[in-house]
């Protein structure tokens, strides 16, 4: 299984360095229903979790968690863990590491 990145606007796709994309997630950059296509950009040092959705237009800032199954359906400050859906924040104020990788301190 494999993560799933829209390829109906590939350049829309936009992920930092040392973010890792789990198997199953979907990165959407348009919407045929409303007939948008809009960038969603990933930072750096992020984790999005397996099966999760990113909808069009998101912008996750640096070193954010997207838990699995998650459906993110607005922007996520950096330093964020999210999940749910619609996704919520369930933690704030964290660090990580290369692929995404939660910094105890």
């Amino acid at each position: 299984m494999k993560a799933k990145l829209d390829k109906t606007n590939p350049k829309g796709v936009h992920i930092g360095a040392g973010t890792y994309i789990a198997f199953g997630s979907v990165i959407l950059t348009h919407d045929m229903c409303r007939a948008i296509h809009k960038d969603v950009r990933i930072g750096e040092n992020c984790f999005i979790g397996g099966n999760s959705i990113i909808m069009p237009g998101v912008t996750l800032g640096d070193s954010c968690i997207v838990a699995a199954g998650a459906v993110v359906t607005k922007d996520v400050s950096s330093g964020t863990i999210v999940a749910g859906n619609p996704a919520v924040v369930i933690r704030e104020n964290i660090k990580t590491k290369a692929l995404g990788i939660l910094i105890n301190e």
